[in-house]
């Protein structure tokens, strides 16, 4: 078989993305077609930059979930072809039977696909980067409006341990925690065990503050909710042979490796503090307003004053910063991977696939561009996402 030339190359990728541009379509038409019902998300369409900026991180999106399914990669992104090491894109594989007759954008150093690997490191930032600044989210919420709407000594105890955590270098903290001595003691399976119980946390008291006055809703809705958190919870931070096993590995639902779980742990650790600062500000600016007045004179408690008034009432900035987060996060992952740290040597991941391309950047562009092309967009398309959401929200 002849190399493709550039055209067929892009038409042929275009092609393999088929099942990503039907769901994009069926995603935009549904939404455009209920944008009036669907309160600030569907607000975002009548923005342009918001429109440009979700079709974006919906592409990588789908492109992760219908990767992690099979349905486009083209060869397994471990495996090794030699006769394919550094080859360009659009090279024919040598020596294939069943498999796809081409790598579309090329061999890396070690003879595996681009093409398949850059879909496969967009699944482990769809993972990760969403679920880790939510629960960041959860801790800093949780923390940050009992500090602003207390005040007092409090106030000053949270914000000085948030000061304290945004001092320490990042970078340095990450080296820190991944070491295999530091790993070996179970601190980063200790630290998942106090940060995720933050989900547990917010879910019973913003149940208790909403119903507190029907015992008889409250009490089955509680035990049937935080059961099931509780048993993810415990799923999450249990690990057969590491210094945490809660459960024994049967009602486990799923096992994090340790170098994922690390990566989780430490992108929440970092971004926790800087969302109580934001809450507690917010927190601090809201509870002046007439209708938090009006609920503390109805004898609503200060729970359901910060979680039923306030938070309501912060959600513009905060879902705008929720974004922006996701791509600081996305950027933090593809640092953390070009170092080598947290994530396996063989992760698909975007930052350790351009750190292995880049010692050959200067002959071979593909194996490190790609990757580094990937970043780019995804953190692009959430930076504009939020210039959407921040445009829109301004408008209420």
């Amino acid at each position: 078989m002849e190399p493709l030339n550039w055209a067929e190359i892009i038409l042929r990728v275009v092609l393999q993305l088929s099942p990503v541009w039907i769901a994009l379509v069926l995603t935009f038409v549904t939404s455009i077609m209920f944008k009036r019902r669907l309160g600030l998300y569907g607000k975002l369409f009548d923005s342009l930059i918001g429109m440009i900026g979700f079709a974006m991180v919906m592409f990588w999106v789908f492109t992760g979930i219908f990767g992690a399914l099979d349905m486009i990669v083209t060869h397994d992104p471990l495996a090794q072809i030699t006769a394919m090491k550094n080859k360009v894109p659009g090279t024919p594989v040598s020596g294939a039977d069943d498999a796809y007759p081409y790598f579309l954008l090329g061999g890396d150093n070690l003879a595996r696909d681009v093409f398949s690997r850059m879909v496969t490191g967009a699944w482990v930032v769809v993972q990760i980067a969403p679920l880790a600044t939510l629960f960041a989210f959860m801790v800093g919420i949780t923390l940050g409006l009992p500090a602003g709407y207390y005040g007092g000594k409090l106030d000053t105890l949270l914000s000085f341990l948030a000061n304290l955590i945004l001092a320490f270098p990042v970078i340095l903290l990450f080296y820190l925690l991944v070491t295999p001595e530091i790993i070996a003691t179970g601190i980063p399976n200790y630290m998942a065990t106090f940060l995720f119980v933050f989900p547990l946390v917010f879910a019973a008291i913003l149940l208790n503050s909403r119903y507190h006055t029907r015992p008889g809703v409250r009490t089955p809705l509680m035990i049937s909710v935080l059961g099931v958190l509780g048993w993810l919870y415990l799923s999450l931070i249990s690990e057969v042979g590491s210094a945490v096993q809660v459960i024994p590995g049967f009602v486990d639902l799923f096992d994090v490796p340790g170098g994922i779980l690390v990566v989780f742990v430490s992108v929440v650790f970092v971004n926790s503090p800087t969302v109580f600062r934001i809450v507690r500000g917010l927190t601090m600016d809201i509870k002046t307003r007439d209708y938090v007045a009006a609920a503390q004179t109805r004898g609503e408690g200060p729970w359901y004053i910060m979680l039923w008034e306030i938070l309501p009432n912060a959600r513009g900035p905060l879902i705008v910063d929720f974004c922006l987060r996701i791509g600081y996060t996305t950027i933090l992952l593809g640092t953390l991977g070009f170092f080598g740290l947290g994530l396996p040597p063989e992760s698909p991941d975007w930052g350790s696939t351009i750190n292995e391309g880049r010692k050959l950047l200067s002959i071979y562009l593909h194996p490190a561009l790609v990757p580094a092309l990937s970043l780019l967009s995804l953190v692009l398309g959430l930076n504009l996402l939020a210039d959407g959401l921040r445009e829109e929200s301004l408008k209420d």
